[in-house]
């Protein structure tokens, strides 16, 4: 046992130094990477089918709760979080991050990597059309905002990512500048990986099919391997990002995903 779990941690050393460089050239979220590389290795480890795209989902959304702190606090450093959009925004964020770990764990296992599939797919044609559209409207109604925001925690929860791919373009919509869209996107993605990790956790405490290191459905090894790196290594990709073709990159990585996306859905 300790062999494997010891062989999976190695993997994602890697698989954090990759997301991490990834995400700071490209601004991605590593949780577009991270589920589907957790998706195939984990059953490598010795995890039974049924639990994969759960221990998935959830250590993605615990390792998303390290890199978005650390970018929060940078943007609040640099005054890009608009603390009045996060406040109306928060409590759909919160409830929608819980209920996307209510709705994963009401679903039956194997639909599971086909809802992530078709997320992926939807933000993936976003990212290769980059599609951006500017409005000059006012935020809605509290209501509505509470709505969407609960809409993207849901969505977020459900793929284990963060939600920047949805929070900036409903920001950008609403003719919030792309600066502090994404600073604050930071912050509602921070609240997104908690909500959705807690909601994680209590839905898996007490199963006696969970491997050893567990929290919850959250898999230490694989989360402690994945920070350790990803955080290093998004420094470095920052600094790539004048020395490479970033609009290109951002394409094919894209169409990675569309690859990826489909490869799940057919499986």
């Amino acid at each position: 046992m300790y062999e494997t779990t010891l062989w999976l941690f190695s993997m994602c050393l890697l698989l954090g130094a990759v997301v991490g460089l990834l995400a700071g050239l490209l601004g991605i979220g590593g949780g577009l990477l991270v589920v589907p590389a957790l998706v195939w290795l984990l059953p490598k480890a010795g995890i039974v089918s049924h639990l994969v795209m759960h221990i998935a989902l959830a250590t993605s959304l615990a390792s998303i709760v390290m890199t978005s702190m650390a970018s929060a606090r940078n943007h609040f450093k640099l005054g890009n979080i608009d603390f009045s959009v996060v406040k109306i925004l928060a409590p759909g964020i919160i409830v929608g991050g819980l209920g996307g770990s209510i709705v994963a764990e009401i679903i039956p296992s194997d639909y599971l990597p086909k809802i992530f599939a078709v997320i992926v797919l939807c933000l993936a044609i976003q990212m290769l059309l980059s599609m951006k559209v500017i409005n000059s409207k006012p935020l809605p109604n509290p209501l509505a905002c509470v709505s969407s925001g609960g809409i993207i925690g849901l969505i977020s929860s459900l793929a284990g990512i963060g939600g920047g791919s949805l929070t900036v373009p409903y920001l950008s919509y609403y003719g919030i500048e792309m600066r502090r869209a994404i600073g604050t996107s930071s912050l509602v993605g921070f609240l997104i990986a908690v909500s959705g990790m807690i909601g994680f956790i209590y839905a898996g405490a007490g199963s006696e099919a969970l491997p050893a290191f567990s929290v919850g459905y959250v898999y230490l090894p694989a989360l402690f391997g994945i920070a350790a790196t990803s955080m290093i290594a998004t420094r470095y990709g920052a600094a790539l990002v004048s020395r490479l073709p970033t609009p290109t990159l951002k394409k094919l990585f894209a169409v990675l995903l569309l690859v990826i996306s489909i490869k799940m859905f057919l499986s």
